[in-house]
């Protein structure tokens, strides 16, 4: 009658009622349930010192686990999950790491189970895999080579307005520059939100934004007035293809972080949506560790750009194989004989052309290119978005 026929608690109970029937006899109950003899004095043994519950089955744990985490790692790990729920355990272990260095933290595949444990874990949606689009960041070596603006798409405070938070981040360090929540998309409140960040960490060699409102123009250049104002103070402006939002995927990467803190749920109004924004800015660059920095915090790697704002823009200048034309108050140029449009936004400023074919001449805004003439056909072609990086 081996153990695997019959239940093992089942089975040590008729065992001690054989050897009580038998007075005891080790070598026949051995053979009878086909174990050793060492079993035998086992569960009798146990049975003598414990009754009934010495036959139950004991854990096999150690009593005292070298790797088992202490109950103060836990309650701090806890605590500091409570206070940021959408983080993982990598950025908590990392946090704790700066914030106790003497600790002994585990590793963050242990705190994760710790939290899965308790109910403390989110479940990750299944998101579509995108391919990674590395041009865009070659030259993002340094804090303040490319910058990156958007409004994070709009949604509805709990008094029914629309809020449109306005975003400024730097690529190399991903420090938040500006949160700003407005109204509205208008040209006026983006320069000034724009123009109190240039006051504060000065200029970037370039801004990265889609080919939205108020950052692109509907024209044949692709200007807006922002993007003109920007030029005059030697700043890039470079677009995104439509349709490619991951070529500027580490400004989308904090919307969705972003998405997740401020805005579910929404605040009453704007003024108290601005301070959920402020509370986000100031966590995100100063207390949440960030991967692709090596768990540090982008404002442990961000420095004030020494390119300082001034609100006297410069005027464009050409080099000496430009031919430099004024724009008339209606957008129009003069060129061989023929009128050309470009935008009225560009009204008495001056443009370069510079002649890169025989029929064809390439027009500069300052150092940015903004059309081609095409003197064969007579007309203004776009110059194809390669940006400028």
């Amino acid at each position: 009658m081996p153990w695997k026929e019959i239940a093992p608690m089942d089975q040590r109970v008729k065992l001690i009622v054989d050897w009580k029937q038998s007075e005891g006899h080790i070598t026949e109950l051995s053979k009878k349930y086909e174990i050793s003899r060492k079993t035998v004095y086992k569960w009798i043994g146990r049975y003598e010192k414990e009754g009934i519950d010495g036959l139950k089955e004991k854990s096999r744990a150690p009593k005292v686990s070298p790797n088992q985490t202490k109950d103060h790692i836990v309650e701090r790990l806890i605590d500091e999950k409570c206070r940021h729920m959408n983080w993982g355990p990598k950025k908590i272990v990392a946090v704790l790491e700066r914030k106790y260095p003497y600790e002994r933290w585990p590793a963050p595949s242990t705190a994760g189970e710790w939290f899965k444990k308790l109910g403390l874990s989110r479940k990750k949606k299944k998101r579509m895999i995108v391919p990674p689009y590395s041009k865009p960041f070659e030259e993002c070596n340094l804090p303040n080579d490319v910058w990156s603006a958007d409004y994070k798409g709009q949604f509805r405070m709990r008094n029914r307005q629309y809020c449109y938070p306005l975003t400024i981040s730097d690529n190399n360090s991903r420090y938040l520059l500006s949160c700003e929540a407005l109204e509205g998309p208008r040209y006026k409140e983006t320069r000034t939100v724009f123009e109190e960040t240039f006051k504060k960490h000065g200029l970037p060699l370039a801004i990265r934004t889609d080919d939205g409102i108020p950052f692109a123009g509907r024209n044949i250049t692709g200007l807006s007035r922002l993007s003109i104002w920007w030029i005059k103070l030697g700043i890039i402006p470079e677009r995104i293809d439509k349709g490619e939002p991951q070529q500027n995927g580490r400004h989308e990467r904090m919307h969705r972080t972003l998405k997740e803190e401020v805005t579910t749920p929404p605040a009453i109004d704007l003024k108290a949506q601005q301070e959920k924004l402020d509370l986000f800015q100031i966590e995100y660059n100063e207390d949440r560790p960030h991967e692709a920095l090596g768990q540090k915090t982008p404002a442990s790697i961000y420095k004030r750009s020494k390119e300082n704002y001034t609100d006297r823009p410069f005027i464009p200048e050409y080099d000496m194989d430009f031919c430099v034309r004024s724009v008339k108050r209606g957008g129009e140029i003069k060129f061989k004989g023929n009128l050309y449009f470009l935008s009225e936004l560009l009204g008495r400023e001056q443009v370069g052309l510079k002649e890169i074919t025989e029929d064809k001449w390439q027009i500069n805004f300052s150092f940015q290119p903004i059309g081609i003439i095409n003197l064969r056909r007579k007309r203004i072609e776009p110059i194809k978005n390669t940006l400028n990086v």
